[in-house]
């Protein structure tokens, strides 16, 4: 079974998947949602997890720096908690404290254009996010 990471935005989720064994995220996916809409598209997540044999789904946490939760983290708990209900995967929390700023960092390393930077930071977050927690893992 493998392992979905998510960054979750009020825009998009980036989403990534761990290879079968449980040591490498690839980003797989940048999911657009309406978040003031109420549009958050579970169906389309919902199909990935079951082409993935997904088991269990990370859910990237942005905390404050002094470790607090403020309304992105609690927009990103609530999208857990309705995946959690929607899909009956176990959902854990990962903290992603400047994830998208290291994932920013290591596409301008590679000399990745604006436009493509664009396209796919939320996907590269997203590895970031699950690499992590798979790291802790081991």
């Amino acid at each position: 079974m493998r392992v979905m990471g998510l960054d979750v935005g009020s825009r998009t989720v980036g989403v990534a998947i761990s290879d079968a064994l449980g040591w490498t995220a690839q980003g797989i996916e940048t999911v657009r949602i309406n978040e003031e809409e109420g549009d958050f598209r579970i169906d389309r997540i919902k199909e990935l997890a079951e082409e993935y044999e997904v088991d269990t789904i990370i859910v990237g946490l942005p905390k404050n720096m002094n470790n607090t939760i403020g309304p992105r983290g609690e927009a990103s708990k609530a999208y857990g908690e309705l995946i959690q209900t929607e899909l009956s995967i176990p959902v854990k929390y990962w903290d992603e404290r400047l994830s998208t700023m290291a994932a920013e960092r290591v596409l301008l390393e590679a000399d990745v254009s604006r436009k493509k930077r664009k396209k796919v930071i939320d996907k590269m977050a997203a590895v970031m996010i699950l690499q992590g927690y798979l790291d802790s893992q081991k």
